[in-house]
């Protein structure tokens, strides 16, 4: 779809959607967003203009379905996947591709460490999927040495990141804030420094006591970005990994940074989404989005849950979509999913399944309570359904339609159940919503509430 539309743009200096919406232009996917999210074409242009709004697209990437990421739009979902060297393939990598996109992530991050290679890997899922592609190049970067951290040059940095633009990538992690001044502010923490970037280029930095490359070469990876259209996911390096140590001053402090690199890249009109953490109490997600918006002059939040307790392994999906729900509601605009493995191990598709169709709900839950427009039709047609029993109409509009019927198959599989004014929960007797109450009903009550007899009776009283 995409082939026409940025068959004349490249070459140019800079082709990113950001650099159009500044000169007035609307492109074919900002119309194409527009549609998607039941929005004005100049409200996208302006969203985008100002740094409100990405659409991650880069111009390799041309059988992507372009979609948004930002607070006038409908709150997003992002899906992790990744081969690891322990376990994991390039088919296995695809099917987990078309597993999440399946159950409705907006967007997919390929986290591959290892197990084969990473770049037929990611050139296979970038291929086979419709949604933006994030991926982390600080992990190839580490791979290509062998995993001599101390070996890495900025040069390999630089060298990776191209790679990946060149390939397609949409949105990449990029570990910039992290400072080497900061890192003694991790010192009362109980988990210390938990992201895997930011934990390469602290050891990077604790080894030759020199300043983060990625940093110091920012403006060099800011000129990639122009000439491939990617969009800057600025990593937070020191994110909580734990209630204890959110909102602590290592996380604000390089969400400070964050805001500062936010502002190079806008100059240069690189359109950037700003990462959040992932360990929260629900009493400090207010203020996190607020303080993010703040520092980072409104860029588009994307936050890994947050978890707002610690103590469920196993439940981590649901202890985070309860963070997620919030923190969308506060305004944060794409939720990266967590499973019911996280901090145990490598999901498998169940868990996919599972950690997606949380997100999707904590996702829509965000948006009702924001009141976007139209955000509670579907809501309001499956309660209809389910008014009138009409159970392949609810099945249908379920975020999980197999799962729907699976659940309400275990017990009344045949058709004629299908139809039935009842499920197994309350039995053909006990259903409350049997209680059909027509129109011309009420308003015979209503008439004998106001009629004197009622006023003589405990009906009144």
């Amino acid at each position: 779809m995409r082939s026409q539309w940025v068959a004349n743009r490249r070459g140019q200096a800079n082709v990113s959607q950001m650099h159009y919406a500044r000169q007035g232009i609307i492109t074919e996917e900002m119309h194409y967003v527009a549609t998607r999210e039941n929005l004005s074409p100049d409200l996208i242009r302006e969203e985008v203009a100002r740094g409100r709004m990405i659409i991650p697209a880069n111009i390799n990437h041309t059988n992507l379905e372009p979609m948004c990421i930002g607070i006038a739009s409908k709150c997003k979902v992002n899906a992790n996947i990744g081969a690891s060297p322990n376990s994991s393939s390039l088919e296995e990598e695809v099917d987990k591709l078309k597993l999440a996109v399946k159950y409705g992530a907006d967007t997919v991050m390929d986290l591959s460490t290892g197990g084969g290679n990473l770049d037929a890997i990611r050139t296979a899922v970038i291929n086979a999927s419709p949604v933006p592609i994030g991926t982390v190049p600080i992990y190839q970067a580490l791979e290509s040495v062998h995993g001599s951290i101390e070996k890495l040059t900025a040069d390999d940095f630089l060298h990776i990141i191209e790679k990946h633009a060149q390939q397609g990538v949409d949105y990449m992690t990029i570990h910039a804030g992290i400072l080497i001044q900061y890192l003694p502010l991790v010192r009362n923490r109980i988990t210390g420094i938990v992201s895997r970037g930011g934990g390469i280029i602290a050891r990077w930095m604790l080894h030759h006591h020199k300043q983060n490359p990625l940093y110091t070469h920012f403006d060099d990876i800011i000129e990639i970005f122009k000439k491939y259209d990617v969009s800057f996911s600025l990593g937070d390096s020191l994110r909580p990994g734990c209630t204890h140590d959110a909102s602590d001053e290592a996380q604000l402090a390089e969400l400070k940074t964050l805001g500062q690199l936010t502002r190079r890249a806008w100059e240069h009109d690189v359109q950037v989404m700003v990462e959040g953490p992932g360990h929260v109490p629900m009493d400090q997600i207010e203020f996190n989005v607020k303080k993010q918006m703040e520092e980072c002059s409104e860029a588009p939040f994307y936050v890994l849950g947050p978890l707002v307790t610690d103590i469920a392994p196993g439940y981590d999906h649901i202890t985070s979509a309860i963070g997620a729900a919030m923190a969308g509601w506060y305004g944060t605009a794409m939720l990266c999913y967590v499973t019911p493995k996280e901090h145990l191990g490598l999901p498998d598709a169940e868990d996919v399944r599972n950690g997606l169709i949380a997100y999707k709900i904590a996702a829509h839950a965000a948006d009702i309570a924001r009141h976007r427009p139209g955000a509670r039709d579907r809501d309001d047609e499956l309660s209809a359904a389910r008014y009138n029993f009409d159970w392949n109409k609810q099945f249908e509009l379920s975020l999980d339609p197999e799962r729907a019927r699976e659940y309400h198959d275990e017990t009344l599989p045949a058709d004629i159940y299908k139809t039935a004014e009842f499920c197994s929960m309350c039995g053909p007797k006990f259903c409350p919503m049997q209680t059909k109450v027509d129109a011309e009903a009420l308003t015979e009550l209503e008439k004998f509430l106001a009629s004197e007899d009622a006023k003589k009776t405990a009906v009144a009283r």
